[in-house]
């Protein structure tokens, strides 16, 4: 493919194909992005839904977000599309194995969100062609596509579900797993520099705890350590009253404002939104309880914000091997990562123990959805929710925490009794009126409520194929059988799972 060549007044070269509003590319080069389309009223949004036989409802981006002028999509149309010159040198441009310029140009976006640490975006108006074209993707493009990308187990099941009866299915699979093999460690794009902070914002941190006092003692000493201060911390406390001690936190003069809240309530989704109603900083940083950071961790979320004029990152999660690690850990993990960490690029995940948000949009969405209390999955929640604002949510390699995880402790405390059945269990939020008794609800129901909530019927169906489909064919050839007899079962589990789902959709989004 040739491109045509464009620089910018900062002196980058943008390469660009059709027709593209100049000034508005001016603009764009200097934000976050790496690759601009405007392919949405050209033919392409919700394009080669089949990848929904890989991902369905475990991928962030299969379906491309509504009613935005501007937002993270990997849909490019090979005609109208502009890209960092760079950014086409490192990845080498469109595949060639595929027949179709358009399953290229969809094979590149892909790949560049998914795993290359490049934000390709959709942008109203940067090119004013609007003819539909006509996406043709032929079966054997398909295959080719999924043998790529992804291991042969998933293309086995995008024959079972396109029809194993159908010849041509079988000749495009057995076309594709002959001549092709999955790519792996494709090469990233390297982050920016870091430019200084300018002007003075402010930051605030919230830490939410329960039963883990010493741990969140000592993530304050961190915190009062860092080389961009916060001005303010927000710790909400569930420990029970028979086990906290109250005057711990006040044992210690800090750098910083700290506000101490005794949570009443229940569920860490609860806690958090009681602490974004208190915080006033330009800035939000979300941890958990039992992690360490070192001295330039705030800092460095701010430059990267900055840097990127982006409003939200989330930072690197180190696990620890034990929860008696300490800073010189993290130093020697991030030293063994150190090839692997540097890329940034759009999040697919969120997480609440290291992540860094401008308040406003924290604001607009008033907080937690505390259906999730009881469960799992708000993190997820929150990073969707905030991408359907038209905020993108970059990876950050320059902010790590090291997470302890400590046996005892924590908001899942509460949650362990959604392991229990019979009349032992005790009821979790997202049970309402209906407790659970004989047959425990999987996958999670509040994973379920966000299948539902964010994701196309027809892709929650998809899951459940594949949920089943890896049930029966993950494991002993030899207990197939016994498999095959627990199904009726795990129908039940699956039933349930959605019914709570049901329930929790009819309330709504709740934040307090």
């Amino acid at each position: 493919m040739i491109l045509s060549e464009y620089t910018s007044k900062s002196g980058e070269k943008i390469l660009y194909n059709g027709s593209p509003d100049f000034d508005k590319l001016e603009q764009l080069a200097a934000g976050y992005g790496d690759i601009w389309h405007s392919s949405f009223e050209q033919g392409y949004k919700n394009a080669f839904q089949d990848l929904a036989h890989q991902s369905s409802v475990l991928f962030w981006f299969i379906n491309d977000f509504e009613n935005l002028d501007e937002c993270v999509s990997w849909r490019i149309n090979p005609n109208n599309f502009a890209i960092r010159k760079k950014v086409w040198e490192i990845t080498g441009g469109f595949d060639s194995d595929y027949k179709s310029i358009q399953m290229q140009a969809l094979d590149f976006g892909y790949n560049c969100l998914r795993n290359q640490g490049i934000v390709p975006l959709y942008v109203n108006g940067l090119y004013k062609e609007s003819t539909k074209e006509e996406l043709v993707i032929s079966v054997k493009d398909r295959y080719v596509f999924y043998i790529k990308n992804f291991k042969i187990d998933h293309a086995l099941f995008l024959l079972y579900r396109k029809g194993i009866w159908k010849l041509s299915e079988w000749n495009a699979f057995f076309y594709a797993k002959k001549y092709f093999k999955q790519v792996l460690n494709r090469p990233q794009l390297p982050p920016r520099k870091l430019n200084k902070i300018v002007g003075q914002p402010t930051v605030s941190y919230i830490i939410p705890t329960m039963l883990r006092q010493d741990f969140t003692l000592r993530l304050l000493d961190d915190l009062s350590k860092q080389t961009l201060v916060p001005f303010q911390v927000v710790v909400v406390d569930a420990t029970p009253e028979k086990d906290r001690d109250e005057s711990l936190y006040y044992q210690k003069k800090y750098p910083f404002e700290l506000t101490l809240r005794w949570q009443t309530t229940k569920g860490s989704c609860r806690a958090r939104n009681e602490a974004i109603n208190i915080c006033t900083g330009e800035y939000i940083v979300f941890g958990d309880d039992d992690i360490r950071v070192l001295p330039d961790f705030i800092e460095n979320h701010i430059k990267l914000l900055q840097t990127y004029k982006a409003a939200g990152c989330n930072g690197l999660d180190i696990m620890a091997e034990h929860s008696g690690q300490d800073l010189h850990d993290l130093e020697l993990r991030l030293d063994a990562i150190e090839n692997k960490r540097w890329y940034v690029g759009s999040i697919q995940m969120f997480s609440n123990a290291n992540s860094c948000v401008k308040r406003e949009f924290v604001d607009q969405l008033k907080g937690n959805d505390i259906n999730y209390d009881g469960g799992y999955g708000e993190d997820g929640d929150f990073g969707i929710s905030l991408l359907k604002l038209g905020v993108p949510v970059l990876h950050n390699p320059f902010s790590a925490n090291l997470h302890l995880k400590p046996s005892i402790g924590g908001y899942r405390f509460w949650g362990m009794q959604a392991k229990i059945i019979g009349k032992k269990r005790k009821q979790q939020p997202w049970e309402l009126d209906r407790p659970v008794k004989w047959i425990r609800p999987v996958p999670s129901p509040t994973l379920m409520y966000q299948f539902c909530k964010h994701f196309k019927p027809e892709q929650v169906k998809e899951f459940k194929h594949k949920h089943f489909f890896l049930f029966l064919m993950n494991g002993s050839k030899l207990t197939l059988i016994f498999r095959l007899l627990k199904v009726p079962y795990k129908l039940l589990q699956f039933s349930k799972s959605k019914f709570y789902a049901k329930k929790l959709l009819e309330l709504g989004v709740r934040t307090e």
